[in-house]
């Protein structure tokens, strides 16, 4: 029996540990691929059983790392599933991002996310099986990291476009859009401002922040039977920022005369 793959990029993070440890229901081995060897062989251990949970290095930027990548998965099974993780976020402003910082940007963010698909395409087409591009409610809205939100924009038009040209073949291409997300990192700018969750959190209708696990549990869902149906649709997990602020609702209301 051929057994089922998942691949995760960025997968030593926090979000991309989640989302492996959580494919782990459902696959029979999941890759945790990162450019940090180490960090990949800490994140693997972590999870638990190594058979199952494998780290592979590989700079998602470069194609014969990824090419690769896609033949250390072929030796294991056949890939089911793709979770397109691996990105990050530079410059805060239009004015301070230089040339080099929007090319990376978009290698990282959206170019790498199209070499990984081309790289493992022959098998989700045989496995009949699932793209999950990790966007941002940055590809949605101006929230400022422009390279990185028209990146992530570009991954939202890239998802419609696998679900468009490779539906009849059973690929199913969907992304999950996270707002904030407390990791390890913000966890970082808690320990120099403690008050910044509750700052953050009031632009939030669900009053908190994402955790990393609620991005693997849509990971899960989108990738999985129960959503046999689904193709090329984006799902925020942000709770409810994408959706309007009450704060901002209730300056408005209180500031307007007619």
């Amino acid at each position: 029996m051929t057994h089922s793959v998942a691949i995760v990029t960025g997968a030593a993070g926090d979000i991309g540990r989640a989302i492996a440890r959580r494919l782990g229901d459902d696959h029979d081995v999941v890759l945790l691929a990162d450019i940090d060897s180490e960090a990949a062989d800490k994140a693997a251990l972590e999870i638990g059983d190594s058979t199952r949970f494998v780290p592979i290095a590989c700079d998602v930027t470069d194609a014969k790392s990824v090419a690769e990548l896609a033949a250390a998965a072929a030796a294991r099974g056949v890939v089911r599933t793709l979770v397109n993780n691996a990105g990050a976020a530079r410059a805060v402003s239009l004015h301070e991002t230089t040339p080099e910082i929007w090319r990376a940007d978009n290698a990282l963010n959206l170019e790498a996310a199209f070499l990984c698909f081309r790289a493992v395409e022959d098998m989700l087409k045989e496995s009949r099986g699932s793209v999950v591009n990790i966007a941002s409610v940055n590809g949605m809205n101006v929230f400022g990291h422009p390279a990185y939100s028209v990146a992530k924009a570009g991954l939202l038009h890239l998802t419609r476009l696998i679900a468009v040209e490779y539906g009849k073949f059973g690929i199913r291409s969907n992304a999950v859009a996270p707002g904030t997300v407390r990791t390890q990192a913000w966890e970082a700018r808690a320990a120099v401002n403690p008050q910044v969750f509750e700052e953050a959190r009031r632009w939030y209708p669900l009053q908190r922040i994402v955790n990393p696990d609620d991005v693997a549990n849509a990971v899960h869902f989108l990738a999985g039977s129960m959503a046999a149906a689904i193709s090329g649709v984006c799902l925020p997990v942000d709770c409810g920022l994408t959706a309007g602020q009450a704060e901002l609702a209730r300056t408005f209301s209180q500031s307007s005369h007619y």
